[in-house]
């Protein structure tokens, strides 16, 4: 069972006898984006840290857990990533027993800037007891299938609001929507190369030894809430069908319903679905 914990950015989940934090999509070094546009802002890293700090003091998790894109440069680093990438892990292991970060598309050559104590995990995912987590830029693994709910990050999720004067504000959220776990399944499959059998559930059967369960998938706001992100609830103005799909290969598949999907502020608030928010 996996808890958020408002109004932050993060949750919980209690498997294996440990309680472990999670969060996504921290983008350490965004700022160094911002400079090259001629927009100097001084590094938020501290700020970061200390928020991730104060939310591990409060929880005590035994582990911290984090879905992807740890920096903001993509297939490398930069100078101020490696001053403020080992900093920031170095610090965060005097608060928890044990750091692991699963691999997102911003993460290339993240290796050096790590302590050895941190792990690196394979961005097609982990099981956690019932859950299973992604980064969400690439295919999942089919092994997760066997959990009851999927959790991802790498989207940013946000929706817009417009008053009637035309000003307009975005505001983080979660996504929890329904999956078609036949079709999920079919697809992860094809996506391994994994075929020949005379339905999906025999064919998962054959080569993990499980049976899917999958109902449901989470999408979790980024931690740094400096970002932003394009609104769910928005339309582009080019009209084109395949602009409006979001990021990742699971969500632009048919197997997740996102027009119905459920949309909660950090607070906890429901705002409606999806495709109710449409403006």
């Amino acid at each position: 069972m996996i808890t958020p914990l408002p109004p932050y950015s993060a949750a919980l989940i209690r498997a294996e006898k440990a309680r472990t934090m999670v969060i996504a999509d921290i983008h350490i070094g965004w700022e160094i984006a911002l400079s090259r546009k001629g927009i100097h802002v001084p590094t938020q890293t501290p700020k970061l840290l200390r928020k991730l700090v104060a939310l591990l003091s409060e929880y005590h998790p035994d582990k911290l857990l984090i879905l992807g894109d740890v920096k903001h440069t993509v297939a490398k680093a930069e100078m101020g990533e490696w001053q403020d990438v080992p900093s920031f892990f170095v610090e965060l292991r005097k608060h928890t027993q044990e750091i692991a970060i699963m691999r997102g598309n911003h993460d290339g050559n993240l290796e050096p800037l790590l302590p050895e104590n941190v792990k690196l995990l394979p961005a097609t995912g982990i099981a956690l007891g019932d859950v299973g987590f992604f980064h969400g830029h690439q295919w999942p693994t089919p092994a997760i299938l066997k959990c009851k709910t999927l959790v991802m990050g790498h989207v940013h999720p946000v929706v817009a609001f417009h008053d009637p004067a035309g000003f307009r504000i975005t505001k983080q959220i979660w996504v929890k929507a329904n999956c078609d776990r036949t079709l999920l399944t079919k697809i992860l499959l094809e996506k391994h190369r994994l075929r020949g059998e005379k339905d999906p559930e025999t064919t998962l059967w054959k080569h993990y030894r499980i049976k899917p369960r999958v109902q449901q998938l989470l999408i979790m706001p980024s931690f740094n809430d400096f970002l932003g992100g394009r609104p769910l609830n928005e339309k582009r103005a080019t009209g084109n069908a395949k602009t409006e799909m979001i990021a990742g290969p699971v969500l632009r598949s048919n197997a997740v319903d996102m027009a119905n999907a459920e949309t909660y502020l950090l607070d906890g608030t429901f705002l409606g679905t999806l495709s109710e928010l449409k403006i």
